[in-house]
Order: structure tokens, then C-alpha cells, then sequence
């Protein structure tokens, strides 16, 4: 076997070093120890979302495109085999494990505080070792059509999906990350292989661990465990989407006490690669307009128009999408978008404040150095990051070195009051 190409990142920030192997199999590997800690955390990722419905192989001369959710249907059905259910098996190490799917990766993890090597050996098998049958097929598909309908009715489901429909005209992020009950109608063996061949090939997969473990003792298991992939590459393939949102306010009415809203802004240019620092800029910005220590949210909550609890936002972006997103419960959701306008004009305007931009920096440099002592921070960043193509202490020096321009300058290109969007569900 070719030998593996290792690399050490260190932060003298944060006084870590982590190790990212490039396996001879293809897969990335990334061992990040922390030998006070009780705990490991292992996960197994491939970038394969819910928008992977359109790709292109590097070995084929054309796209094709495969019915919505079969990147969540695969991830229900590699827990099983011949021999039985993946939970069974860690069952018996001890070992607490799960899976998601996102609209950008498919993760399979496990933490454990025994037999870690052990239980390492089952995530590397059992997503490595597809089984498709059938009946197994026809099985899952009311399983997950059940899920389905179960989320039709879900408020926050269906506030944050209204959100996305009214905002893009075409990108796949509008779809349901688990499909429709009639594109899964559409799902066989044969297609849940070619699409697993494609996304599950190891060079477009990340394995990361953190903990107390034996590095020599992982790469060993590695080593036994893992199945040389062909040197094959995919490319996402999205239909063309404008800057402009489809309508500026969509509503619903489902079972709830008070009105939920979302409200937030389509940012252009989004099929462009974002990096460390854009993404750290945003983030920056939005704790300075939105957190608990900003104007806007005693503003808010002083006229009754959020409420402490429910209250949130976020920079939602990855391949092809990126949008700010404000959201909560509100009497008024009309005002409270209003009002979360109306501030951001105010900070385009007069200029973003030096104080409040300096307090909101330290605030998140503050958060994410202490998530750092948790093996599920750690990990899950790890391969999250890897996935996008970014890496976790040059985020970290991103953050470290944001200067007030960088915010200014996202702020001007993002908020604009043409693109943005309200959803709202009402009560009935």
C-alpha cells in the first residue's frame, strides 16, 4: 500500500494541533487529541446532500439527474445488512451512534468512553458495505414516507421551507431534504448503488476523531478497515439561479399559539466560494445587529414583538446559496421584520459601531475557543469544515483578524431590501 501524507495544523491561539492524514485509500483522516477528556468522537461524512440531485463523474461524459431524497434514503438503509442492524453491533461496544442528512453532506458518527477501536471498526464497515434489496427498498419506503407527512405538519418545518421557496427560483436547497412521498415512489436498488458508487467513493469523504486514542492504533484500523476507491471525482450540477427572490412574503396557517416567522435576505453572487473570513465576517455582523446585548433585540423585545426563548438567527449558506435568516414567534411578524429592516438600514447609514463590533467579535471568538473542549465540537467541526473545503484554525485566525470593514463591506452586499423574504405561519 502507497504510504500516507501526513500534515500537522497548530494554533498558537488556542494552543491545539490536530493531524490530517491523506490515506492511500482516498479518504481524508483528521485526529484531533484531548487527553483530558472522558469522552471520543468519531465521524464518518461524505459530501453528498439533499442538493446532489443533478452530478456529474469525472469518468462520464454527461450530468444525469435522480429522483429528491436519495441521499437521506441511503442514509436509513446502510444501517442494515445481511447480518443485521449497525445499532445492534455498537450496541454491544457501548458505543452511542446516529446519522443525518443535511442538504450539503451525509454523516454517520458515534462517541464512546470503551472500545473505541472496536467501534471504529463497525462505522468504517457498515458505510462502506451497502445492502439493497427489493423488498428492503419497498420497506424503507414507507418508513420514510411516514416521515414525510410527519413534517408536512411541523411549524418550523414548514416556515423555514415556505422561507426557501419564496426565495429561490430554482436552486435545489427549495426541496425537502428527505424528498417527496412521490419522488421516493421513484427510488430502486439500482439507483440507491449508483448513487452510493458515486458520493460514498472515499476520496470525497472525511474521517474525523477526537479524544484520548492511540493515533498508531486508529491508522491500523484504518488500514484494515478501509477499501482503495477509484480515482473519481463529482461535480454538483445546479440550474441557474438570479439574485432576485421569487415573492417577497409567503404565508401559511398550521396549528400553533402565536404566529413564526422568518425573515432574512438573499445574498447575490452565491455560487462564488465563500472562505473562512467571508463566512467569519457575516457571523460578526449578525451578532452585532441581533444578539442579546444589541439595540435591536431589546428593541424587539420591549415591544413585544419577539420573545427571549425563540428568537434566533443564522448565516445559512453552502454550494450555489447563502441567505441571512431572522426567526422566531411574534404577535407581529410584519413589525418585527420591519424593525430588523429598519436597523440595518440604520448600520449601512451611520456605519457599523467599533464598540458593538469589537464586543460581538471577542464574544464568538470567546464561544467557539470553548467549544473546544468538547470532542463533539471538535469533531463535527472538523469534518463540517473539511466538507466545505475550509479548515477550523484559519476560520479561527479569520475571526482573530476581522477588521470592521469586512463587516461593512457584507453588510452593504447583503442586506438589500429587494431580496429579502418574509414567511409566516399564523395560527388557525
Amino acid at each position: 500500500m502507497a504510504e500516507r501524507i501526513s500534515k500537522i495544523y497548530q494554533s498558537q491561539r488556542v494552543g491545539d494541533a490536530y493531524t490530517e492524514i491523506k490515506h492511500p485509500s482516498g479518504l481524508t483522516i483528521l485526529l484531533y487529541p484531548k487527553e483530558h477528556c472522558s469522552t471520543a468522537y468519531t465521524m464518518f461524512g461524505t459530501r453528498y446532500g439533499s442538493i446532489d440531485n443533478c452530478f456529474q463523474r469525472s469518468d462520464e461524459p454527461a450530468p444525469e439527474s435522480v429522483p429528491e431524497g436519495i441521499a437521506h434514503y441511503l442514509e436509513h438503509k446502510l444501517f442494515e445488512s445481511e447480518d443485521g442492524d449497525a445499532f445492534d453491533r455498537f450496541a454491544k461496544t457501548g458505543a452511542s451512534a446516529n446519522a443525518f442528512t443535511s442538504f450539503e453532506s451525509t454523516c454517520y458518527l458515534f462517541s464512546c468512553t470503551d472500545n473505541l477501536y472496536e467501534s471504529l471498526e463497525i462505522l468504517l464497515d457498515f458505510v462502506q458495505s451497502p445492502y439493497f434489496t427489493e423488498e428492503t427498498v419497498r420497506k424503507e419506503q414507507g418508513i420514510i414516507g411516514q416521515e414525510i407527512k410527519m413534517y408536512d405538519d411541523d411549524p418550523q418545518w414548514r416556515v423555514m421551507f415556505n422561507y426557501l421557496k419564496a426565495m429561490y427560483h430554482s436552486h435545489p436547497i427549495q426541496q425537502d431534504i428527505a424528498g417527496t412521498v412521490e419522488s421516493i415512489a421513484q427510488i430502486t436498488p439500482e439507483l440507491l448503488y449508483r448513487c452510493y458508487n458515486t458520493f460514498y467513493n472515499l476520496g470525497n469523504m472525511v474521517l474525523s476523531l477526537a479524544g484520548s486514542f492511540d493515533q498508531d492504533k486508529v491508522l491500523e484500523v484504518c488500514d484494515r478497515m478501509l477499501k482503495r476507491s477509484d480515482p473519481v471525482t463529482v461535480t454538483r450540477v445546479f440550474p441557474p439561479e438570479p439574485d432576485s427572490v421569487v415573492k417577497p412574503k409567503v404565508e401559511e396557517r398550521l396549528s400553533v399559539a402565536l404566529p413564526l416567522f422568518q425573515f432574512g435576505f438573499k445574498e447575490p453572487d452565491a455560487s462564488k466560494p465563500r472562505g473562512e473570513k467571508d463566512v467569519a465576517a457575516v457571523e460578526v455582523l449578525l451578532e452585532t445587529l441581533a444578539s442579546e446585548a444589541s439595540p435591536l433585540f431589546r428593541d424587539l423585545l420591549e415591544r413585544g414583538l419577539v420573545n427571549e426563548s425563540s428568537f434566533a438567527y443564522e448565516y445559512f449558506e453552502g454550494s450555489g446559496y447563502a441567505t441571512v435568516i431572522f426567526s422566531g414567534e411574534s404577535k407581529d411578524p410584519e413589525q418585527a421584520a420591519r424593525a430588523i429592516l429598519e436597523e440595518a438600514m440604520r448600520f449601512r447609514k451611520e456605519g457599523i459601531p467599533e464598540e458593538a463590533f469589537q464586543r460581538s467579535k471577542r464574544a464568538l471568538y470567546g464561544e467557539i475557543v470553548s467549544s473546544l473542549n468538547s470532542t463533539g465540537n471538535i469533531s463535527n467541526g472538523l469534518a463540517n469544515m473539511a466538507l466545505k473545503g475550509r479548515e477550523l484554525f484559519a476560520y479561527i485566525d479569520a475571526l482573530a483578524g476581522l477588521r470592521l470593514e469586512d463587516c461593512q463591506q457584507s453588510l452593504d452586499r447583503i442586506f438589500q431590501e429587494e431580496r429579502s423574504v418574509l414567511s409566516v405561519i399564523r395560527p388557525l
